[in-house]
């Protein structure tokens, strides 16, 4: 999802209020992690008063999508905006048609590649010590394909329902056993007020090519309820 306008401060202080300390230096001395974050668009675009719009291909099938890939310091700091950076668009075609499906955008109005450059100059920059353009954006995607979060929680049975509840407990247990590794979820509520699953992240090492056990989880991020749901895609 790009973070324009007031759903990017919204959602930022969301994320940011894991109680963890942003960076906004230049560079990252002690990279320790990624952190990859996917997200449900239905759990996203039903909250009361978010839009959401379909990308110029038109509505996606339904799968969690790429919230972000974000470096993680050792201090416990996620960092961003690490200086300057001439993003060339032209350098990633080869990878927008995969893009456009693992990592698309559904503001209103559409901003197209507006949100890859976003999330390189956030993001991307901070990694340049280990990954250059082309091979931030390709890890995201192969990290997608590891943590693959519809399937994982379709074997075990837990499907996108408007009115069925299930428990925490058991859609952890669901990643758990199909990916390998514990997610840290985070949950949002719909209009009626309800628990939903919202994003899911899972780690991956310095190289950004293995997923890992995450070596911190922020503090206060507990958000969901004991029951929640998994409503249908937007």
């Amino acid at each position: 999802m790009a973070e324009s306008g007031s759903s990017m401060l919204t959602k930022l202080t969301l994320l940011l209020s894991f109680a963890v300390v942003a960076l906004g230096n230049k560079t990252v001395n002690d990279l320790r992690a990624f952190y990859l974050v996917q997200q449900w668009l239905g759990s996203y675009c039903n909250q009361e008063g978010t839009r959401c719009c379909y990308p110029p291909s038109g509505k996606p099938s339904p799968d969690f999508t790429i919230d972000g890939l974000w470096p993680y310091s050792s201090d416990g700091n996620f960092a961003y905006n690490c200086g300057d950076d001439n993003y060339d668009v032209g350098r990633i075609k080869p990878l927008e048609k995969a893009l456009r499906k693992s990592w698309p955008s559904f503001t209103c109005p559409q901003i197209g590649r507006k949100f890859w450059v976003h999330e390189w100059n956030k993001h991307g920059t901070c990694t340049k010590s280990v990954l250059g353009e082309i091979p931030y954006f390709e890890a995201a995607l192969d990290l997608k394909n590891k943590a693959n979060i519809y399937l994982a929680l379709a074997r075990a049975g837990i499907r996108p329902s408007a009115n069925r509840f299930y428990t925490l407990k058991s859609v952890k247990l669901a990643l758990v056993r199909s990916i390998g590794f514990h997610p840290w979820i985070r949950c949002n509520h719909n209009a009626a007020g309800n628990s939903q699953i919202w994003q899911v992240t899972f780690c991956a090492d310095i190289t950004g090519k293995k997923l890992i056990h995450c070596p911190y989880i922020p503090s206060g991020s507990n958000d969901c309820a004991s029951e929640i749901q998994f409503p249908p895609y937007y």
